[in-house]
């Protein structure tokens, strides 16, 4: 399922494949939206841990460390940007898996999504 490029230190899978890896190990797989607040309310994943791309180096410890840590945004650029970010921080390459086709596509594809500021 996951896929990684070379160069890359996280891996991509589509919205699909987060979904199912969600469904297969919901206590060891978290899911972390790094998109703008305004965005988050127009929907996002159920459960996600909601920290925007700009502030993850002062919110790092809110990730953690012994999951495996899907981030998503809107396209996968941002999240992309995430995983290479904690990465850096730290944080097991094993581990980072970056959902490349984004939140539009997570709630077209019908999977657990939530509103407004309810996670």
């Amino acid at each position: 399922m996951p896929r990684q490029n070379p160069g890359e230190p996280y891996s991509r899978v589509n919205s699909a494949e987060g979904a199912a890896m969600l469904d297969a190990d919901p206590s060891g797989t978290v899911v972390v939206d790094v998109r703008r607040d305004d965005e988050w309310v127009t929907g996002h994943v159920t459960g996600a841990i909601h920290i925007p791309v700009d502030d993850l180096t002062d919110r790092i410890d809110q990730i953690p460390t012994d999951k495996t840590v899907l981030f998503i945004c809107a396209a996968g650029v941002r999240s992309g940007l995430a995983c290479e970010m904690a990465a850096s921080m730290g944080y097991d390459s094993a581990n980072l898996v970056n959902i490349e086709d984004g939140t539009p596509a997570w709630i077209a594809g019908g999977h657990p999504t939530s509103y407004g500021d309810e996670a």
